[in-house]
């Protein structure tokens, strides 16, 4: 199965059935099928091969969907990457993937346009909203002048569909090649996990399409049923718990942050609207706290399904029963197709309940896009090594209790401190850089940059975090600076960060 006959299959089954509800905005399954249509035909005419790379520069929105499925349905590439990056950020990643085509909005092209001729892979632009025109192709062009009709090309079920650059640094990325397969399975067994049928009304709210949270566990897992996406832009509780009534919402799949923030906003201001539609809600990106699974059910009579995934695995592995016969604290049993098992630092795999390094086995990512070196170290004898330090009892529920990997999670957001570092060490007064997470009782994390100057050097905390902002997405700019004389070491000299943690008195993220 590839997601082209995947998307036909599905438009000739559910026909007029909505797929995509957007405001007053409303596709079909058959008119979705349709307009990926004529973006495939208009890729095609532009000379786009199997294999080429197609850079999605967008938020999210219909048009965002029907772009992703004219794309792989010709066999090329989706390259779904976070707008709010930066320059320095994107030439990274575009230097990595060499895109031949990249599709943005007009208010993320803007920037963008003065140093396009940098990007010397890049041959044409398209902009979704229109605003542009010229020598730069316009989603209403596309629409107007391609044909809707099937096209011919049949991708192979493991090529790949997307490279997905959520799972490693920016400025040293490395991209999760997705297969058609991969994907398609994994949508299929997410939606068993969740229990969905096509009676099921999906809200997509702040999960962005860029991240494999948003594309496959929430909008593919709910296509793959026939079930209806919602979705809503912005993050006003009020609009999420209005377009829940109005909608008849029935499943809610989100982060942490925003159950932490919807029970704060109407623990302040009551609810206004009838939420009762809703038969799950389901939170993943990082763990949900007993306090707050149990504060929600006391509040709206559901409690939070955790869910665990990762980009390479291509969406989540497990999920909590959903009649909460799961132990506390535990992300639930495995889904249908993977196996796990705990390893110490020497690989042996451990007994149940003894904690080490997490390994999952099942349909993965094919690699890591053109890195053999990484995807050599990630995967081993068929084992993903996932970098999440756990255990799994002796009735498969699964417990994530720690990181391998450097790395801070926000918002649900993959966040690697040495993005940061770099950027702190371009910065001329700056001598050392260390970046931490901290944890936080509503976005999980926060982040916290030590600093140690140059001889002689002074500088203010706005000064550098200006400097943070012109160089990096916003969300990942420390909240704390914290200039110090010096950074602990470990014996090969390299920046001892848990006693930096001590010495600064942040407490663990995993206590």
């Amino acid at each position: 199965m590839n997601l082209k006959n995947m998307l036909a299959g599905l438009a000739a089954r559910y026909g007029d059935k909505a797929a995509i509800v957007c405001e007053e905005q409303q596709l079909s399954y058959s008119g979705l099928d349709e307009a990926s249509n004529r973006v495939a035909n208009a890729l095609i005419g532009m000379g786009i091969n199997k294999g080429d790379r197609i850079v999605l520069l967008l938020n999210n929105s219909p048009e965002y969907i029907v772009t992703y499925f004219g794309i792989v349905k010709i066999g090329a590439v989706a390259v779904p990457i976070d707008p709010k990056y930066k320059i320095d950020e994107l030439s990274a990643l575009f230097a990595d993937c060499e895109p031949r085509i990249l599709v943005a909005d007009s208010p993320v092209l803007e920037p963008l346009i003065p140093v396009l001729s940098d990007f010397k892979s890049i041959e044409r632009v398209i902009d979704l909203s229109s605003k542009y025109t010229g020598p730069i192709l316009t989603y209403k062009e596309i629409m107007a002048s391609n044909s809707a009709q099937a096209v011919k090309i049949e991708p192979d079920a493991d090529d790949v569909a997307n490279i997905s650059y959520t799972a490693g640094p920016s400025f040293h990325p490395k991209g999760s090649a997705l297969t058609h397969r991969g994907i398609e399975a994994e949508a299929v067994v997410s939606a068993e996990g969740f229990g969905m049928t096509d009676k099921d009304v999906v809200l997509l709210f702040a999960l962005p399409l860029h991240h494999s949270a948003g594309l496959i566990i929430v909008l593919l897992t709910t296509l793959s049923r026939g079930s209806t996406v919602v979705m809503l832009s912005g993050i006003s509780m009020t609009a999420l718990t209005r377009t829940i009534e109005e909608k008849k919402v029935t499943v809610f799949i989100g982060v942490p942050f925003i159950f932490s923030l919807l029970l704060r906003g109407v623990e302040e201001e009551g609810l206004k609207h009838d939420i009762s539609s809703l038969r799950l809600c389901a939170g993943g990106g990082s763990a949900v706290s007993l306090e707050l699974t149990q504060k929600f059910q006391q509040r709206f009579g559901y409690t939070i399904a955790q869910f665990w995934g990762l980009t390479e695995a291509t969406a989540h592995v497990t999920c909590q029963l959903l009649d909460g016969r799961d132990k506390p604290g535990s992300v639930g049993p495995l889904l249908r197709g993977w196996e796990i098992r705990a390893v110490d630092e020497n690989g042996r795999e451990l007994p149940p309940n003894q904690e080490g390094e997490l390994l999952l086995r099942g349909l993965m990512m094919k690699e890591y896009y053109h890195n053999p070196k990484a995807t050599a170290e990630a995967i081993k004898d068929g084992w993903l090594y996932t970098g999440d330090i756990g255990r799994v009892d002796e009735e498969h529920n699964v417990f994530i209790t720690g990181r391998k990997k450097d790395m801070i999670i926000i918002k649900g957001q993959n966040i690697w401190p040495g993005d940061i570092e770099s950027v702190l060490l371009r910065y001329p007064r700056v001598a050392e850089a260390a970046v931490l997470g901290t944890p936080d009782e509503l976005r999980g994390e926060i982040i916290v940059a030590a600093i140690v100057l140059k001889p002689g050097a002074n500088a203010t905390e706005p000064e550098v975090k200006k400097f943070c902002l012109d160089h990096l997405a916003n969300y990942k700019v420390p909240k704390q600076f914290l200039f110090v004389e010096s950074l602990p070491k470990t014996a090969a000299g390299k920046i001892d960060k848990e006693s930096l943690r001590l010495r600064l008195s942040l407490p663990p993220v995993f206590p």
